[in-house]
């Protein structure tokens, strides 16, 4: 599937000031460095739509794209994807790390138009404790979300046959089952079309 078009559609600090609620919306979020920008930009077909900086915690606001899909018949096949802060270990201060998490936190729980929350995890580390905390909080608020692994090109065919099994593993200290879970490559574009066809699945129970 090939999008139509995409277009940045603004940037807010709070989420009153986040555009109207009228579309489908993706929220991303994830630890600051796990490649969130350059999946972003892997999904929408751009090089540079999401800003990737290495330095950690470069989104510090709520970043708001939106995707046309091919119409089908007279239906709007538009949606919202949407950029949140990064948390974790940004080289911020704690008072700025607790501001981004409360904006982010009162974001996904104000938007009736949310349909999914995409976190984002690094194939290549074990499972991170803040990970881990911030899918609990979303179990406990009933915020539906899916889990998104990046840069598995990153990994060899062993690490590769054995990363799932082993979060899953974990997951299941706390979880009665497993989120649906997406694998992806921002450089080779592994799972692209899988996350595509979601969204636009998706979308038709809007």
């Amino acid at each position: 599937m090939e999008i139509n078009s995409v277009s940045f559609v603004k940037s807010s600090a709070h989420p009153r000031e986040c555009p109207p609620m009228d579309k489908p919306e993706y929220a991303f979020i994830g630890r600051s460095n796990v490649g969130k920008s350059s999946l972003i930009n892997m999904i929408v077909g751009r090089l540079s739509m999401a800003k990737i900086s290495s330095t950690p915690g470069k989104t510090q606001l709520i970043n708001h794209f939106e995707i046309n899909l091919p119409k089908k018949g007279d239906n709007d096949n538009s949606w919202y994807l949407t950029d949140l802060p990064g948390f974790g270990y940004a080289k911020v201060s704690k008072k700025d790390r607790v501001k981004w998490e409360k904006t982010s936190k009162q974001f996904l729980e104000g938007r009736t138009n949310l349909m999914c929350t995409m976190m984002l995890l690094d194939s290549r580390l074990k499972p991170q404790k803040v990970d881990l905390d911030f899918m609990a909080y979303m179990g406990e608020t009933g915020l539906p979300f899916v889990m998104v692994f990046t840069k598995v090109d990153k990994l060899n065919k062993a690490e590769k046959a054995k990363f799932l099994s082993d979060y899953q593993a974990e997951m299941l200290k706390q979880w009665s089952k497993m989120p649906p879970v997406f694998v992806t490559s921002s450089e080779t574009k592994e799972g692209r079309e899988e996350l595509l066809n979601f969204f636009e699945q998706t979308n038709s129970l809007f």
